[in-house]
């Protein structure tokens, strides 16, 4: 009988390796730049949390939004430890700790992949396009694309095509947003963060827009930033969704959303997250209803092309890590 070698045993991440996670995390997208996660190495492996001090209790108050931040950010960490040769496991809500999102442990080492490489080079400079959007189509091998990202997470997107769907779900988005804004402590909790060029977390209000007079789809009103015109062409609208609405559903559907966002990133598309029609469950059920799903939408998103804008800014990354 021919015997093999056990494999051998993969050794605990350790503190520079959380080091690497941490830096790529917190280049992840969060409702109002909020950054609501922490970091902690415990048995070996990367713990993401999400951190209660920043929730948003108005407009967040089951944690949907912080469980898709921590998604993001676990995207953003699985990506930069695989380039580091240092790739993870993944589990999501691995333990009965509420605060616990997902927990990397070391797999086999292996060089990363060109996709990593080219998805792990777009963290840096992937950022929410506010402005007004050209009206270049995306072509099909971009849609291609963007589909594949969210597939390979588990999750299904949509891309809404002809006149008709198109405006289902903007007046589904435009519905939401005014029962939002209805509520003064949403309002008010919105604009406690929309922050001066000098804050590292919050919106800085110069790159907020009001809603564009006219415009199909809200955009939230972190400040008077200028835009180039009043009519903003239709952009590209796509629905993003899990099977399911779970805890772990929602930080699955955050790594898929940043898969999406870094792989339009890559192609040359700008793109903006609506969450309004999610943030309503009303809207969020049309939502469903309007895209012919058996699950469970989580977020919409606006693409195209448009000028370059830059990242929001970003705390220091010490600040995120627990001992």
């Amino acid at each position: 009988m021919r015997h093999t070698d056990p494999a051998p045993a993969h050794t605990g991440y350790r503190a520079d390796d959380l080091v690497t996670a941490v830096a790529a995390a917190i280049r992840a997208p969060s409702m109002h730049n909020t950054q609501p996660w922490r970091f902690r190495l415990r048995d070996g492996g990367i713990d993401v949390l999400l951190d209660p001090q920043r929730g948003l209790t108005v407009a967040d108050p089951t944690g949907w939004a912080a469980r898709i931040a921590c998604g993001a950010a676990t995207f953003n960490a699985r990506l930069a430890l695989a380039v580091a040769g240092r790739p993870a496991r993944v589990r999501l809500r691995p333990g009965p700790e509420p605060e616990l999102a997902a927990r990397m442990t070391p797999g086999p080492p292996r060089p990363a992949t060109y996709v990593e490489q080219d998805l792990a080079a777009a963290i840096a400079h992937r950022h929410s396009n506010r402005q007004p959007f050209w009206p270049d189509p995306v072509p099909s091998p971009m849609r291609v694309r963007l589909l594949e990202a969210a597939r390979a997470e588990g999750a299904w997107l949509d891309l809404l095509v002809g006149t008709t769907a198109f405006a289902g779900v903007a007046e589904i988005a435009r519905s939401a947003d005014r029962v939002l804004r209805r509520d003064p402590a949403y309002v008010a909790e919105l604009m406690t963060w929309a922050h001066s060029d000098a804050a590292r977390d919050g919106v800085p209000t110069p790159s907020g827009v009001a809603a564009i007079p006219g415009g199909p789809v809200p955009h939230r009103p972190y400040g008077e930033g200028p835009h180039g015109h009043d009519r903003e062409p239709e952009p590209l609208l796509a629905v993003l969704g899990m099977g399911g609405d779970t805890a772990a559903d929602q930080v699955a559907a955050g790594q898929a959303l940043q898969h999406v966002l870094l792989a339009a990133h890559d192609v040359g598309l700008a793109a903006s997250m609506i969450s309004q029609p999610i943030e309503v469950p009303g809207a969020r059920e049309q939502l469903r209803q309007a895209v012919g799903r058996r699950g469970v939408p989580q977020m919409v998103l606006r693409l195209g092309y448009g000028v370059r804008g830059r990242p929001t800014p970003r705390r220091d990354p010490a600040e995120f890590i627990d001992d």
